[in-house]
């Protein structure tokens, strides 16, 4: 990882920042000299990658289901530490049926996470970042956004409503020099992912050869690159966007997924 100070002095907002890539996202950050709020439910110690920053980050409890509890948060933290000048929504959940065994609850609470916390979080930072005239929001999204996939409808719609809710704002705050871009990746090495294995009685092995190889019964591409990501291989591309090096890049959905969906 690299650790050039670009981001010295800047203050983030991530969600999700518990595990997974939201960790990796707080570690890269603070890496690059961010100080960072690194919010979860439920946070816990820091994750080894972000101890060696421990200095820069903070860690607090929120729910970004709570519109008050995220206006809350936002409006205490301008106050008493800074202004935001970067947030990242990485919080998810992922609830996989098929359409005709997903329950109601299940829609919903995927939705109350990974669509209605994206917006509690993104308009809060927005508000303020329009009006100081600078900013950078980064949702992390999936490539489950833009190709079908069995058994993740839920998901896949609320990442999609994700994307497209960015790209919205983005244009809508882009005269007030805010960029609003998303990050798609693909199966990437978390806890979810393996969550998933676990759920269908696979090995870790086994089912990691199972999807970098692709199963045509199943409508999967594959990974042409011939690798898991890592969820620092999502960390770098969410830096890059937020740093001066993106400077003239907005609404944009990268994706970061070894080239799985073709791109389709």
């Amino acid at each position: 990882m690299s650790t050039a100070p670009e981001l010295d002095g800047r203050l983030a907002l991530v969600t999700g920042a518990g595990r997974g890539i939201g960790a990796a996202v707080t570690a890269a950050l603070a890496a690059r000299g961010a100080r960072v709020l690194a919010t979860d439910l439920t946070p816990g110690e820091l994750p080894e990658a972000a101890r060696p920053y421990a200095e820069r980050i903070t860690t607090r409890a929120l729910d970004v289901t709570d519109a008050a509890a995220v206006d809350a948060l936002v409006a205490e933290t301008e106050e008493t530490v800074g202004p935001l000048d970067i947030a990242v929504n990485v919080a998810g959940v992922l609830r996989g049926a098929p359409v005709t065994e997903l329950s109601d609850e299940d829609w919903a609470a995927t939705f109350a996470v990974n669509t209605d916390g994206v917006l509690h979080v993104s308009r809060a930072a927005a508000r303020r970042m329009a009006a100081r005239g600078r900013g950078s929001i980064v949702t992390v999204a999936s490539n489950a956004a833009g190709i079908p996939r069995a058994g993740m409808a839920a998901y896949a719609a609320s990442k999609a409503a994700a994307v497209m809710f960015t790209k919205c704002l983005g244009l809508e705050v882009a005269a007030h020099g805010v960029r609003c871009n998303t990050v798609s990746p693909g199966s990437t090495l978390t806890d979810m992912q393996r969550a998933m294995w676990t759920a269908s009685g696979q090995d870790e092995e086994s089912a990691a050869r199972h999807i970098i190889e692709g199963d045509l019964a199943a409508h999967r591409t594959g990974i042409p690159l011939g690798r898991i990501a890592d969820p620092s291989d999502i960390a770098e591309a969410v830096v890059f966007l937020v740093s001066d090096r993106a400077r003239h890049i907005t609404l944009h959905d990268l994706y970061v997924d070894g080239g799985a969906t073709l791109r389709a």
